[in-house]
């Protein structure tokens, strides 16, 4: 039996695009049950309901700083479509801790850095002025602080000299098109498991996946 899953959106709704073609094939886990915006305009509305998915639009802004309540109506449309996994896709809104711990190891998240490093906004940025040379994206389980909890996978690139936010940017955002849907995978298989603050994964890493940058010849 396919895990439903439910995905975030606020905006363009690119790795919910992602997600919904992995979750496509017959031995795909999990199936996106539904897609749930809190901005009536984000354009990943449309791009769900082009690929045949449900859609629903909860306004965030008509409950200004009362989170509860828009929580609440939130997790009766979860409990509505039966949603057992929550995939976050640029969701640009803060849940309450209440929430977050409702849905612990059930709630995934993909921020473009190498986390713990260069949490929050403008991630590119930070990456290039500590001049680090390997930037990328994490997938984790959401825990009630920001761009935190446990890392389910993690996928890298190589930053060059000539590098700007948005060069960088783009090239994560292929590695994040990669790695959600195989995160999404390895929980709607079962094949992670929580161990303390630590997720312990059936995937291994393979000997030869290294990347080092700058290559010395």
């Amino acid at each position: 039996m396919k895990r439903r899953v439910a995905v975030l959106i606020s905006g363009r709704g690119s790795n919910m695009t992602a997600l919904i073609e992995a979750a496509k094939a017959e031995d795909f886990p999990a199936e996106i049950a539904v897609v749930v915006s809190n901005k009536a305009g984000a354009e990943g509305l449309a791009r769900a309901q082009a690929a045949g998915i449900d859609t629903l639009v909860i306004e965030s802004k008509s409950f200004g700083k009362d989170r509860a309540a828009f929580e609440a109506k939130l997790q009766s449309a979860l409990d509505d479509n039966r949603i057992e996994l929550i995939c976050l896709g640029g969701f640009m809104r803060l849940f309450t801790a209440e929430f977050v711990q409702r849905w612990q190891g059930r709630m995934l998240n993909i921020h473009p850095s190498l986390l713990p490093s260069f949490r929050g906004l403008d991630p590119h940025g930070q990456a290039l002025r500590a001049g680090v040379k390997i930037s990328g994206a994490t997938v984790h389980f959401v825990i009630p602080e920001t761009d935190a909890g446990p890392i389910i996978i993690q996928g890298a690139v190589a930053i060059r000299d000539d590098d700007t936010a948005e060069t960088l940017a783009a090239r994560v955002l292929e590695i994040e098109h990669r790695i959600y849907p195989d995160a999404l995978r390895l929980v709607a298989s079962g094949g992670t498991r929580l161990d303390g603050d630590i997720c312990k994964t059936s995937a291994n890493a393979s000997l030869d996946d290294s990347l080092i940058s700058p290559s010395v010849i």
